[in-house]
């Protein structure tokens, strides 16, 4: 059985790559999950500093950035792969 991906072709240029889901789809995930890692850590957050990523509101940012980037670029989950 081949499992092979049938992708539309990169765009040439930079504003119709801007334009792409190869560009919005992994923004918008890394917004959201920037977004929501902020607000994870002024809610939740550990106040005590012995928390490394919950601690410092940056750390929070990136980690849900890069969360928000892996589940939205998943080729599991975005019905790219059959």
């Amino acid at each position: 059985m081949d499992n092979q991906c049938n992708l539309p072709p990169k765009p040439k240029t930079f504003k119709a790559f801007i334009q792409s889901r190869y560009f919005l789809r992994p923004f918008i995930g890394v917004v959201v999950g920037a977004v929501a890692g902020y607000l994870y850590y002024y809610f939740v957050g550990c106040a005590g500093g012995s928390c490394p990523l919950t601690s410092n509101p940056y750390a929070s940012v990136i980690g849900g950035g890069l969360f928000g980037y892996f589940i939205v670029n998943s080729p599991c989950t975005s019905g790219r792969c059959g």
